[in-house]
């Protein structure tokens, strides 16, 4: 009898080392033998703790699911597939599930995340397979094919870099996953790392391979410590296994992978701050050019990806180009993993083809907001990106659609608010954020969002408010165009989608009623 209980950050944090500990200690009451497998979470997180059991029939679900409920579970044969308040039937079948396109996340929730022959059954290695038997050339020109752009917010084609940094010459050259995942609502790299690690590792070698590096680096946030040590462990796994090392999977290329952790600065999401870091430096920003598929790390050629873009690649090589490129929208190719967060009914990960609305994504997917109330706004693409109203919830999930309208898709994260939000307060805020995260390397960012944060204030307080207003808007001016790095560049677009779209809460307060 196999039972899946997940392991992830977000799991545990509702409980699910809890029911983990429950299970094995009510079978071994009841003498029941059972095994229990930590898996990673499918991304259903309004259902996690999640627990599965393995039947003729299919995995079955339970959840979510707490201490307390191990005992009723066990009386009622949820090992066989029973009855049970918290059973939600076969977990393929859940709507949530079966109305994605899983072409990264296929095995996220479904394997044992540290076990590399649970990997290979579900097809794990084939693309490296691939990779190896077609060579470098025809690697780079894949992923061309493929339309696969970055997946980290800027949207470059992923091939394009590639090839840049294969035929810049070098006697030593990096691969760099960049796994410091800091916007807010986005936990698509988290659950990569710790549902299906190997997936990383195997794309990370691929383009070790396509492009003629040796050595690779995941640099991960500090706030994924569970990341941190299944990656480890992985990584020494495939190491001994021979995926890893001088010899890849017995050929003549070398690769290994070290994991590398963050201090918490935002700033380092940025991939020449990631380089500084990386170097052991204080994180921030260069100047381009020299860009850093030319002149990176250690002043090397590398590339550097998001996670998922690395994790997409198996995917292309496996399946075929082709088979990756045949599905989107517009110049926006293949699968984007969409993070529904904040005040929404179901929130976690769904893995779709691009072109999907931004209200169906919200109303139909997500269900709408948790508190019931209607939805007021969604910030799309992290704490720097754009405030969307219900009324351009028509707009295609697409790079240049969201573009067309002023804002980002970025890493993917979708925050809801309901109508009690307060939009001066949230426009304020990302001011402050910049503020704070901000490397203090360019005038604009650094003394542009403290000047922005006074400004707000002012407003707020009702001093000057037209005035303050018109200085708002040429403060976004100059540190859209002026700042040296996205973050100062960004961070007015959810200032001036804020005022834009959602003017009544700029509005002078109506002056109090005079006494009787």
């Amino acid at each position: 009898m196999k039972i899946f209980i997940p392991q992830d950050m977000a799991s545990v944090a509702v409980g699910a080392d809890r029911v983990a500990v429950a299970v094995e200690m009510e079978a071994r009451a009841r003498n029941i033998p059972v095994t229990i497998v930590r898996n990673g979470s499918r991304g259903l997180f309004w259902l996690e703790p999640l627990v599965e059991v393995a039947t003729a029939s299919g995995r079955i679900g339970y959840g979510p699911v707490n201490a307390d409920d191990v005992a009723s579970l066990f009386e009622q044969r949820f090992f066989d597939g029973g009855p049970h308040p918290k059973c939600i039937g076969p977990v393929e079948q859940i709507p949530f599930l079966a109305k994605q396109t899983r072409f990264t996340f296929a095995r996220a929730g479904v394997i044992d995340p540290l076990s590399l022959d649970d990997y290979r059954r579900h097809g794990g290695y084939q693309g490296l397979e691939a990779a190896l038997s077609i060579g470098p050339t025809a690697i780079v020109a894949a992923v061309k094919d493929s339309g696969l752009r970055g997946r980290g917010g800027a949207g470059f084609p992923t091939g394009i870099k590639w090839e840049t940094v294969a035929r810049t010459p070098s006697a030593r050259k990096y691969i760099v996953c960049n796994a410091d995942e800091g916007d807010s609502g986005t936990f698509a790299d988290r659950l990569i790392m710790e549902a299906d690690p190997f997936m990383l590792i195997e794309g990370m070698t691929i383009a070790g391979i396509a492009v003629g590096a040796t050595k690779g680096y995941v640099y991960v946030r500090s706030e994924y410590p569970f990341a941190i040590r299944v990656m480890e462990q992985a990584i020494d796994t495939a190491r001994r296994a021979g995926m890893l090392g001088n010899a890849i999977s017995g050929s003549t290329h070398a690769f290994d992978i070290e994991v590398r952790v963050g201090a918490g600065a935002y700033v380092c999401g940025e991939e020449t701050s990631l380089l500084e870091s990386l170097e052991g430096k204080r994180g921030q920003v260069r100047a381009k050019p020299p860009l850093p598929a030319i002149k990176g790390l250690f002043g090397q050629p590398t590339v550097i990806n998001n996670t998922i873009s690395l994790a997409s690649v198996p995917f292309i090589l496996a399946e075929g180009a082709q088979r990756y490129a045949e599905i989107g929208y517009g110049r926006s190719r293949g699968t984007m993993p969409v993070q529904l967060a904040g005040n929404v009914k179901h929130g976690g990960l769904f893995e779709c083809a691009f072109g999907v609305t931004l209200g169906e994504l919200i109303n139909d997917i997500g269900g709408g907001t948790a508190s019931g109330r209607p939805v007021r706004a969604v910030q799309a693409g992290g704490p720097l990106g754009a405030y969307f109203p219900p009324a351009l919830f028509d707009t295609p999930y697409d790079y240049e659609a969201f573009a067309k309208r002023d804002g980002l898709i970025g890493h993917g994260g979708l925050v809801v608010f309901d109508d009690t939000a307060d939009m001066a307060k949230l426009a304020r805020f990302a001011m402050e954020f910049c503020a704070h995260e901000s490397c203090g390397k360019c005038t604009p960012c650094r003394i542009g969002a403290t000047r922005g944060v006074e400004v707000f204030d002012k407003m707020i307080a009702g001093i000057d408010r037209d005035k303050n207003l018109a200085l708002v808007r040429d403060l976004c001016e100059t540190m859209k165009f002026g700042s040296l790095c996205a973050l100062g560049g960004f961070t007015p677009y959810p200032v001036l989608s804020a005022l834009n779209h959602f003017p009544e809460d700029f509005a002078a307060p109506p002056l109090p009623l005079a006494a009787e």
